[in-house]
């Protein structure tokens, strides 16, 4: 018969943002978001912008997660399509600031050190219940709600926009 071993101790285990990181199963899991800080008020949001006319919805996505909140990783499901009036971005192309925004899970593989927007973006990884009650806008909080039903795990939400005459 061979012995068994528990570990004991505390000197290998992981801590993040001083709490110390515990595991325990069979459970419930946990589903986490990123969220980064607005530039232009309070509450937390997705990493959104333009959609470029040289690329697609999905590379606009990841180019998103990487310049807003310092990310990389994979696309892994299309959270869904929302519209949303913006406060700050009207032109003649969209004289009211009418925006459609399509929405992606990103299973986030590398957090980076350094990224284009660090000096005016802080992220926050979140569970959903967090999210939704410090989330900026109506139409994120709709896609946490919606979206997240099939329950994705270390993901970012993250969204392209294209200003629209609506």
């Amino acid at each position: 018969m061979s012995e068994l071993v528990a570990r004991t101790g505390r000197h290998q285990q992981r801590y993040r943002d001083g709490f110390r990181l515990v595991a325990g199963g069979p459970g419930e899991e946990v589903v986490e978001v990123l969220m980064i800080n607005s530039t232009s008020g309070p509450g937390l949001l997705f990493p959104k912008g333009g959609w470029e006319d040289d690329e697609t919805d999905k590379e606009a996505a990841l180019r998103e997660a990487y310049e807003e909140a310092g990310v990389r990783g994979d696309l892994v499901d299309l959270i869904g399509h929302y519209e949303f009036k913006s406060k700050t971005l009207q032109d003649e192309e969209s004289p009211e600031g009418w925006c459609k925004a399509v929405m992606f899970a990103l299973l986030v593989k590398e957090e980076l050190q350094s990224w284009p927007e660090q000096n005016t973006r802080h992220r926050t990884w979140l569970t959903i219940p967090e999210a939704i009650e410090c989330c900026r806008h109506p139409w994120m909080r709709q896609a946490l709600e919606q979206g997240f039903s099939k329950r994705h795990t270390g993901v970012v939400e993250v969204g392209i926009c294209k200003s629209s005459s609506k």
